[in-house]
């Protein structure tokens, strides 16, 4: 069952997937609407789930599940990253690939590969205090609070 993420508790399980480049206004409707009819029908062993969806800076997919009333099964969890794979496909965008880093710029986000990350590190192009997308959230209160944060604050650290 589709829920406003805002109404999801600060523990609902969340899986963000970052793109390889910003939606356009028309894709993110067009990825919303996608969005809320999956999790509208979407369940574990016959249960619906309760589930919401966020697109922060139509740069991020966050999908969101409230774990108490019914948690997530193995097929559940595959039917998710079924969307993503079919989000993928249809707007030509990198969504699934772990191995790449997104922080800000300035007021721009930016996706690179984890070894060019590096390399940027190494050259000072980004510092302790470049704001970085940590992905390695995995609650709603935790991607509220520590989702957007310094690379000192982060587990970009190890690489300063």
């Amino acid at each position: 069952m589709f829920i406003p993420f805002d109404d999801l508790s600060n523990d609902a399980r969340v899986w963000i997937y970052p793109a390889s480049r910003p939606f356009t206004e028309t894709e993110s409707a067009a990825i919303a609407q996608k969005l809320e009819a999956f999790i509208t029908q979407w369940t574990a062993h016959g249960a619906s789930l309760n589930a919401s969806f966020s697109l922060p800076y139509n740069r991020f997919i966050v999908i969101a599940l409230d774990e108490n009333t019914q948690a997530a099964s193995g097929c559940s969890i595959d039917a998710s990253v079924r969307i993503i794979q079919e989000l993928e496909n249809t707007y030509d965008v990198t969504l699934l690939d772990k191995m790449n880093v997104s922080f800000k710029q300035g007021e721009f986000i930016t996706y690179k590969p984890l070894l060019d990350f590096k390399e940027m590190v190494k050259n000072k192009s980004v510092t302790e205090n470049t704001v970085v997308f940590n992905h390695l959230v995995l609650y709603k209160g935790e991607f509220l609070s520590q989702w957007e944060v310094p690379a000192k604050d982060s587990w970009h650290a190890r690489y300063f």
